[in-house]
């Protein structure tokens, strides 16, 4: 890419009568045209991950006719996926996302170049996997990889296209910082682990992210023509429950550790640590798990008929599809104004979906004086997927 945004690899790209054919209704439009049909094709994407907002843009992007389509996870499909990973269907179950999303997308347009990188993005890989792509596109969900992506794509000096999804809400932006701010200057500091549940724990409306995602593809076509104006200092808002677009007008950060006047930040880091989610390196006896129990010891201590109080800090539609028996529903939203429900002299056992809602609770709980307590390590999940094999996973 150059500094408008426009791709080099047009030089010596032609068509062939078939794709001419192919991208008639591209072709037509003067915006794009014979010479723009050929700057996506002498293009290279690369999408982080292939969920919800990858699922999209895949499908998008290789249907317009963009050369080469990098595709970075490390993931299986899984029966959850179905409700909003449109790349997959329910023969595909198991299957490694990026043979099943390669086999889709190459039936889609063989012409399409896809090439996959089945492995985690870490500071070690991130910048060798990005370098060979014009346009990075991040479709994650969790912050420790958008840092990592938005810090190497600065280091690169590659547009980083940007878009989140939760529940019914979703945001996009382009983030390149030698036209405008970066995803730091958006957000310098992570959120506390936990504050921000993932689609997991939240939930996702399974459209959502094939608006985002559409919206992301939009973006990526737009820079690799070099035309209209794309959302570089703009953070566009989307709530589907009242269907309206919010957009806000993001500024450069001149003290940007990582894009401003003077950059500390210049190689990249650990961003587990940086996200405050690394444990340390004690084991499975650290101070931070003997706050846990597994699904078989509950398992083997409520056999016993020991005395526990379980304690269940989902919210009530949850509880609603499954449940372990016996449990006390204190709902998390509601958790702080009932803490006077529950006693310390009993042996406490909270529980939530995976696990960290009940982590949060716990910590609650010990600045409150519990001392007995213990938190579901994998959640109502982990005891659906060891203990009750007949209770319904969501």
């Amino acid at each position: 890419m150059n500094n408008s945004g426009e791709s080099k690899g047009s030089e010596g790209v032609e068509l062939s009568r078939e794709e001419i054919r192919r991208y008639s209704r591209h072709l037509i439009m003067p915006e794009v045209g014979i010479r723009g049909q050929k700057k996506l094709k002498g293009a290279s994407v690369l999408l982080i991950g292939t969920g919800g907002l990858g699922s999209p843009l895949g499908l998008y992007l290789t249907s317009a006719g963009v050369g080469r389509i990098g595709l970075v996870d490390f993931d299986v499909v899984d029966f959850t996926n179905l409700q909003r990973q449109v790349l997959y269907t329910a023969a595909d179950v198991g299957r490694p996302k990026l043979e099943a999303a390669k086999e889709r997308l190459t039936a889609i347009n063989p012409s399409v170049a896809i090439e996959t990188h089945e492995e985690r993005l870490t500071s070690e890989n991130a910048l060798e996997i990005l370098r060979g792509y014009d346009i990075v596109i991040d479709g994650t969900d969790n912050f420790p990889t958008r840092y990592l992506v938005n810090d190497a794509c600065v280091l690169l000096a590659k547009p980083n296209v940007y878009g989140s999804i939760f529940r019914f809400e979703g945001q996009a932006s382009v983030f390149d910082a030698s036209r405008g701010p970066c995803y730091r200057c958006l957000y310098p500091e992570p959120p506390p682990p936990g504050l921000v549940p993932s689609c997991a724990e939240g939930g996702v409306l399974g459209i959502l992210p094939g608006i985002i995602g559409v919206i992301q593809a939009t973006e990526a076509v737009k820079l690799i023509l070099g035309t209209g104006e794309p959302l570089i200092g703009r953070l566009l808002l989307f709530n589907a429950l009242k269907m309206r677009f919010r957009e806000l007008k993001l500024r450069k950060n001149p003290d940007c550790p990582l894009c401003g006047t003077h950059p500390t930040v210049k190689q990249l880091i650990d961003y587990e640590a940086f996200c405050g989610l690394r444990r340390g390196e004690e084991g499975p006896s650290s101070a931070a798990d003997e706050w846990e129990i597994s699904a078989d010891e509950l398992k083997a201590l409520l056999a016993k008929g020991k005395p526990l109080k379980i304690i269940d800090v989902r919210e009530p539609h949850e509880y609603e599809i499954c449940r372990i028996e016996g449990a006390k529903l204190i709902p998390t939203s509601e958790f702080v104004q009932r803490i006077g429900e529950l006693d310390s002299a009993d042996e406490l056992v909270l529980y939530c979906h995976k696990g960290l809602r009940s982590r949060n609770a716990l910590e609650l709980l010990r600045s409150a004086g519990f001392k007995r307590i213990k938190s579901l390590r994998g959640g109502v999940d982990a005891w659906a997927e060891t203990v009750d094999p007949e209770m319904p996973r969501y």
